[in-house]
C-alpha cells in the first residue's frame, strides 16, 4: 500500500509540474541599432528576424533563438555591413503581466562583411560571443515585444592593421508564438 502511494504521489507531482511548463514556438523580427566600439564610427540602423522556442515555468522561462541579423557601423560615409547568424540563449524572469528581465549569451556566425560594397570578411573572425540584456513583454494573445542590448565580448577583427572592434547592437523585436503548448 504505501508503494502505490509513493508512486500516485510522485506522479501527481510529475503531471502537476509539466503541467506548469508553457512551450512556445515562434518568429521575431525588428530593427537593430549597431555600432562597433570604435570611437570614429557612427551608429548603423538596419534588421533582424527569425525563429525561437520558449520554455517556461512559472517565473522563469529559457528562450533559445535562431536569429539572422545585418549589423555594423558608418565610418563617415562609407558602411561597414556585417551579417550574422546569431544564435542567443535568453533567460527570462518574469515579474507580472508577462513583463521580463532578460539575459544571457549569444554565439554569431560570420555569414558576410562589405565596406562600402567590398568584401572584407577575410579580415574578421568566423565567430562572435556576446551578452545580451533586456526587458520583455509577453502579451496574452501571443504577441511578444522586446527590446535588447547585446554587448560583443570578442574582437572580431582579424587583421592585424585593423584595430579591434567589438559590436554593440541594440535590438528592438515583435515575435509572434505560432504554436504554444501548456499553460
Amino acid at each position: 500500500m504505501k508503494r502505490i502511494l509513493i508512486v500516485l504521489l510522485l506522479s501527481t507531482v510529475t503531471i502537476s509540474s509539466y503541467a506548469q511548463v508553457q512551450v512556445a514556438l515562434g518568429l521575431k523580427g525588428g530593427a537593430n541599432i549597431s555600432k562597433f566600439d570604435d570611437a570614429s564610427a557612427d551608429n548603423f540602423t538596419s534588421f533582424h528576424g527569425g525563429a525561437f522556442a520558449l520554455f517556461k515555468l512559472t517565473k522563469i522561462g529559457i528562450q533559445p533563438e535562431l536569429i539572422y541579423s545585418l549589423q555594423g557601423s558608418k565610418f563617415g560615409p562609407d558602411d561597414f555591413k556585417t551579417s550574422y547568424v546569431n544564435i542567443p540563449v535568453m533567460l527570462k524572469l518574469y515579474l507580472v503581466a508577462g513583463l521580463n528581465v532578460q539575459a544571457g549569451p549569444q554565439f554569431g556566425f560570420l555569414n558576410s562583411a562589405k565596406l562600402d560594397g567590398a568584401n572584407v570578411k577575410s579580415s574578421l573572425k568566423s565567430s562572435d560571443m556576446s551578452i545580451n540584456f533586456g526587458l520583455g513583454w509577453d502579451l496574452p494573445f501571443g504577441v511578444t515585444v522586446d527590446a535588447r542590448y547585446n554587448l560583443g565580448l570578442s574582437d572580431i577583427s582579424d587583421d592585424p592593421s585593423l584595430d579591434a572592434l567589438k559590436s554593440r547592437v541594440i535590438q528592438l523585436s515583435v515575435g509572434y508564438k505560432i504554436l504554444k503548448f501548456g499553460n
